[in-house]
């Protein structure tokens, strides 16, 4: 472990910057998310130990290639998976140690399965939302509402919802692009009560020393008092103050993903549907009833912040399983 702990960086105290510290550095250097620096420095520390604990210079794309098949392989991870951790040591040959790696355009990219999204009925979605109550309910009546990712709508800034124009405005979605979705009129008067508790509790914040949350870029430099503003803070904050990971300060943080996904499975659970819900089947379900009401796959296309409009074609597909339309042969025997 003194190996990996010299190589890597890992409880250093001074000196040069090592191999995850300076990753590290790279990621926040473009702008890469927290969640993102997290996954990639953690690829990067698997790397090194399922090679004996060499350091990368040492290695190759043999040696790309063995990792990545033994995820596939042995540990039998999805292609997703398999694809990000590519793209950590990628980022981590090229942007790191500055190496040129013709040798990875010969590292096969793992090819994911083409699956029908799950989607509930409307009556589904009503049983889902009935079990829920309090904040998780908000949350997950304006993601199908709205059609917003999970982290998206959990990123929400007070300042994002427009109650008059009847919009939401999703910030740096997947892609880094904004977009605006649509504001359920019938969830005008419980946002509206939440936000009167939610600045209740940022005065409490405010008069206690605290109040301030993460900014993105330079905003933090450039407008140094919109931390503590109204229209800055989380729309779902966290019911405890948290240390920030990279700066340390101790602040409020939006609630966690992780406490969303649990409480919409146990919602599931005790609603008894048979089918695998998440939160992002919500986001299944908004696309697919859109489409079953009439709506236009473009205006649909932009409301889910798809680039290509082939990705919101699937949920066409959805409509078609089923036999839609088509009567089964064993129904027209005599």
């Amino acid at each position: 472990m003194a190996d990996l702990v010299r190589q890597t960086g890992e409880g250093r105290t001074g000196g040069e910057p090592r191999l995850l510290d300076r990753l590290r550095e790279e990621l926040r250097l473009r702008h890469y998310s927290l969640r993102t620096e997290e996954a990639y420095a953690d690829w990067a520390r698997r790397f090194i130990l399922f090679h004996g604990r060499r350091h990368p210079r040492e290695l190759g794309g043999p040696e790309v290639g063995a990792f990545l098949t033994h995820l596939a392989v042995e540990r039998r991870v999805s292609a997703s998976t398999q694809n990000q951790a590519k793209a950590a040591l990628l980022f981590l040959y090229r942007s790191v140690l500055g190496l040129d790696l013709p040798w990875l355009e010969e590292v096969v990219r793992a090819k994911g399965a083409r699956r029908l999204p799950v989607v509930l009925t409307p009556g589904e979605v009503s049983v889902l939302l009935g079990q829920l109550q309090g904040v998780m309910a908000l949350v997950a009546g304006l993601l199908y509402g709205t059609g917003m990712r999970l982290l998206e709508g959990l990123r929400l800034r007070v300042k994002d919802l427009d109650f008059e124009r009847r919009e939401v405005i999703v910030r740096e979605g997947k892609g880094a692009k904004d977009r605006v979705s649509v504001l359920p009129e019938r969830l005008r008067g419980p946002l509206q009560a939440h936000l009167a508790e939610v600045r209740a509790l940022h005065r409490r914040d405010l008069d206690e020393g605290f109040g301030a949350v993460w900014l993105p870029g330079a905003l933090a430099v450039k407008a140094p008092h919109a931390a503590r503003a109204w229209g800055w803070q989380w729309v779902f904050p966290s019911a405890q103050r948290s240390e920030d990971p990279r700066s340390g300060e101790l602040r409020r943080h939006h609630l966690l993903p992780e406490s969303v996904q649990k409480a919409v499975r146990l919602a599931a659970r005790a609603g008894g549907l048979a089918k695998p819900v998440t939160p992002h089947v919500l986001r299944h379900s908004f696309a697919t009833h859109l489409i079953q009401a009439g709506h236009d796959i473009r205006t649909i296309q932009e409301l889910l912040g798809h680039q290509d409009v082939e990705t919101t074609m699937i949920y066409t597909h959805v409509l078609n399983r089923g036999g839609r339309g088509v009567a089964s042969p064993l129904d027209l025997l005599g």
